[in-house]
């Protein structure tokens, strides 16, 4: 298939370590694991540790999972509790 040769490039902008962070970069990775088995490049941005990042990338609310790669951009605010929500709105998985 095609579609499996194409990488993701992902960012996820959390606060701080909080419970919530925490949760969102688990559920992330756990995704990208299973999903995008090397097929993808994930980097974790703590805006009080980078604010300039999330300036740059108009972050307004964390988390948030930014898909620049394939185009066109995806955004995605919020915990990620919601797996499909979160593979629907990156458009990682069609058939599911």
């Amino acid at each position: 298939m095609a579609t499996e040769a194409v990488k993701f490039t992902l960012k996820l902008y959390v606060t701080g370590r909080t419970s919530r962070s925490e949760q969102a970069i688990g559920t992330l990775r756990r995704i990208c694991r299973e999903e995008l088995e090397g097929r993808y490049d994930l980097a974790v941005i703590d805006i009080l540790e980078h604010p300039k990042l999330a300036e740059e990338d108009k972050i307004l609310a964390t988390p948030t999972v930014i898909r620049e790669l394939p185009l066109p951009i995806r955004t995605i605010i919020g915990d990620l509790s919601d797996e499909e929500q979160v593979l629907l709105g990156l458009d990682v998985k069609a058939d599911r």
